[in-house]
C-alpha cells in the first residue's frame, strides 16, 4: 500500500518537470545578418556590380568628358569616326600620307616616292605599282603630240596632211577639205591617196573593221594597203564621154594588194581565185559593202579584175556591190 502511494506521487512530481521542459530548455541564439542568397543576388539589379567593374577599367580620356555611368552603357566598340572625334588632342596623331593629284601624274618628273619602315614592302606596296618614268612619260607624250601633229578629218587614227580645196581641169573635179592620207589606223598606204573627210573615215571604218578582222594573225597582220589610185580628174573607167569618175571627186580609192608584217604579198589579181587567200580576200570585198556606196572587184568587170575599187557614191537603191 504504502509503495503504491509513493509510485503515484513520483510519477506526479515527474510530470510536472516535463510540463515545463520546454519553457527552461536552452534556446538557440539567432545568426547575424547573413549575405544576400543566390536567388537574392540573382533578383537585384546589375548595377550593384557597378563599383567593382568601374575599378579595373581604364578612367576615361579628359576631353571626352563622359561620367562613369555613360563609359558603361556605351558599346565597347565605337565607329571609327567616332574614336577620332573623342580622341586626346595631346595624344601623337599618325602623320597621314600626302596624296597625288590626278592632274600631277601627267606632270615630268612624277613617280611614287620609296616609303621607310614596314610600307617600304609587303602587300600594301605590291597592290600600288610605281608611277611611270620621265623616259616614258616624256616618250608617250611626244608620240601623242606627233599623232595630233599629223592627224586629219579630226581623228587621230587618219594620218595625213590638209590639202584644201583641190580642182581639176574638167568642171566638176573639185575637193573640198581635201586631205592627202597617209596612213589609217595604224595601216600605211604606199602612196598618199587625196580625197574627201566622208571617204577617209570611210575607210577608216572598214580598215578596223572588215580589213583587219579578215587577215586577222596570218603573216603577223596587215602593214601596208597597195594603192592603186586616188584622186583622178577623169572619166569612169577612163572611157570618152563617160561620166565623171567618182575619183575625180575625191570620193575613190583603188586598192591592189596588200603587204603582211611578214613580207608577204597579197595581191587582188593573182590570188582573188586562190586557195590559200580566196576566201580573205573575199572577206575584204563584202565587207567594203555598206560602208562604201560602190564595190567592185574582179567579178565586175574587166576594168576591176586587178584591183578593189571603193567609193562613197550614195545610191537611192543602196550600196552597189559586185
Amino acid at each position: 500500500m504504502i509503495r503504491g502511494i509513493t509510485l503515484i506521487l513520483s510519477l506526479t512530481l515527474a510530470g510536472g518537470a516535463w510540463a515545463s521542459a520546454p519553457d527552461t530548455s536552452p534556446r538557440p541564439v539567432a545568426r547575424p545578418a547573413a549575405p544576400a542568397t543566390t536567388t537574392e543576388a540573382q533578383t537585384q539589379p546589375a548595377a550593384s556590380a557597378a563599383p567593382r567593374v568601374a575599378r579595373i577599367r581604364p578612367q576615361a580620356r579628359p576631353a571626352a568628358q563622359r561620367t562613369e555611368s555613360t563609359a558603361r552603357t556605351e558599346p565597347a566598340r565605337q565607329p571609327a569616326q567616332h574614336q577620332v572625334a573623342n580622341a586626346d588632342p595631346q595624344s601623337p596623331q599618325p602623320a597621314q600620307e600626302p596624296r597625288t593629284k590626278a592632274a600631277d601624274l601627267d606632270r615630268p618628273g612624277a613617280r611614287s616616292k620609296p616609303r621607310s619602315g614596314s610600307e617600304s614592302g609587303g602587300l600594301l606596296s605590291s597592290l600600288r605599282p610605281l608611277l611611270r618614268s620621265d623616259k616614258v612619260t616624256n616618250e608617250a607624250r611626244a608620240l601623242k603630240q606627233a599623232r595630233q601633229k599629223g592627224a586629219v578629218c579630226g581623228d587621230v587614227a587618219i594620218q595625213g596632211t590638209p590639202m584644201g580645196r583641190v580642182t581639176g581641169q574638167i568642171g566638176g573635179c573639185v575637193i573640198e577639205n581635201a586631205v592627202a592620207v597617209r596612213s589609217v589606223s595604224g595601216i600605211g598606204l604606199t602612196q598618199r591617196a587625196t580625197m574627201d573627210c566622208t571617204t577617209a573615215k570611210t575607210l577608216k571604218r572598214w580598215v578596223e573593221n572588215g580589213l583587219k578582222p579578215s587577215v586577222g594573225g596570218r603573216g603577223g597582220g596587215v602593214a601596208r594597203i597597195k594603192v592603186a589610185a586616188h584622186y583622178a580628174c577623169r572619166a569612169r573607167n577612163n572611157q570618152r564621154g563617160s561620166k565623171l569618175s567618182e575619183h575625180g571627186k575625191g570620193r575613190a580609192i583603188d586598192i591592189s594588194g596588200f603587204l603582211l608584217r611578214d613580207g608577204t604579198e597579197i595581191s587582188v589579181l593573182k590570188h582573188w581565185n586562190s586557195k590559200a587567200y580566196s576566201q580573205m580576200m573575199r572577206n575584204m570585198h563584202r565587207t567594203a559593202c555598206g560602208p562604201f556606196g560602190t564595190v567592185l572587184g574582179p567579178n565586175a568587170n574587166k576594168f576591176h579584175r586587178d584591183h578593189f575599187h571603193f567609193d562613197t557614191a550614195r545610191y537611192r537603191s543602196g550600196s552597189y556591190c559586185r
